[in-house]
């Protein structure tokens, strides 16, 4: 679904919190810059997201997750831009 999956080392970390308090974002992977809004992930969800990141990119497991982990997606209207169909 083009969602994107990060997680933070800390509860203090602050693009988290700034994410917590303000869940639309814009993130930017190499030239391209998309908007996002954050969803929070449950407990489950953050464990899931943890594993998977580890397992992709072999971060170290000592810190990461010990913050919120977020589901970045995209906004509802940009799920039909271009194809003439309205959110």
């Amino acid at each position: 679904d083009g969602s994107l999956l990060v997680a933070a080392s800390d509860e203090h970390t602050a693009w988290a919190l700034n994410l917590l308090a303000y869940p639309d974002c814009r993130v930017t992977i190499g030239d391209v810059v998309t908007q996002r809004v954050a969803e929070p992930l449950d407990a489950a969800g953050r464990a899931a997201a943890v594993t998977a990141l580890i397992l992709r990119y072999g971060t170290p497991a000592e810190r990461l997750g010990a913050g919120p982990a977020f589901r970045l997606r995209l906004p509802d209207d940009s799920l039909h831009a271009g194809d003439g169909s309205t959110a």
